[in-house]
């Protein structure tokens, strides 16, 4: 019970400002919680998917394949899916290329969506505190200056350490908020990297297909 007493302590002696600083972690521990609850769901059906998939391109199946990225509602269906329907129309690589690039730009977005604010909050929650650190110095060195001479010592450092607490509370929230983008970042990107991998690998059975349909 002492540790609970001593960081509630911590918390009311910091003053107005750990409440915003409060506030923002826990909107950006939201944020973060949610990101990464999405994107390990998203990876976990990406690869799924693509292993139902690369089997039916692998058989020249080309018409179950697009019946499966039909069916699924994963990023990588989606994009193998665009490429797909192009390649029962069209016979350039060039053109199913596009397609599947078109349908890249529309997903990435979708993927890095809100990850930006948990580094935003984090930035705040560092400004916050040291603004708070500021303000409290301000007040502290108001009271100083109205005080008794021999209780002034005394005074100024409690005062002060009461004011830095909200530098601390700011570098507590913002280091593990950085940390969680950095982590979300690297996640996404890996994401990315899969489906531009799926994309190219679909890219070279669907052309050698068509290749060996033209050589025939």
């Amino acid at each position: 019970m002492g540790f609970i007493y001593s960081i509630v302590g911590f918390f009311v002696t910091g003053g107005p400002f750990m409440y915003p600083i409060l506030i923002v972690f826990a909107v950006g521990a939201a944020i973060a919680v949610e990101r990464y609850i999405t994107l390990t769901q998203a990876r976990a059906k990406n690869q799924s998917a693509w292993t139902r998939v690369q089997a039916a391109l692998m058989k020249g199946d080309f018409d179950s394949a697009r019946d499966m990225t039909a069916k699924d509602d994963s990023t990588i269906s989606k994009l193998l899916g665009t490429g797909l329907a192009r390649q029962g129309a069209v016979r350039r690589r060039e053109d199913i290329e596009i397609a599947m690039e078109e349908s890249m730009m529309e997903i990435i977005p979708q993927l890095e969506k809100r990850t930006p604010y948990v580094a935003l909050a984090s930035s705040i929650a560092t400004l916050l505190g040291l603004l708070g650190t500021i303000m409290g110095l301000i007040q502290a060195f108001t009271a100083v200056a109205n005080a008794n001479p021999a209780e002034k010592a005394d005074l100024l450092s409690a005062s002060i350490s009461v004011a830095m607490n909200t530098t601390a509370f700011g570098l507590m929230v913002a280091i593990p908020l950085l940390i969680t983008n950095s982590v979300l970042t690297a996640k996404t990107g890996e994401i990315i990297d899969s489906l531009e991998m799926a994309s190219v690998k679909a890219l070279n059975v669907i052309s050698g297909k068509a290749r060996r349909q033209a050589e025939a």
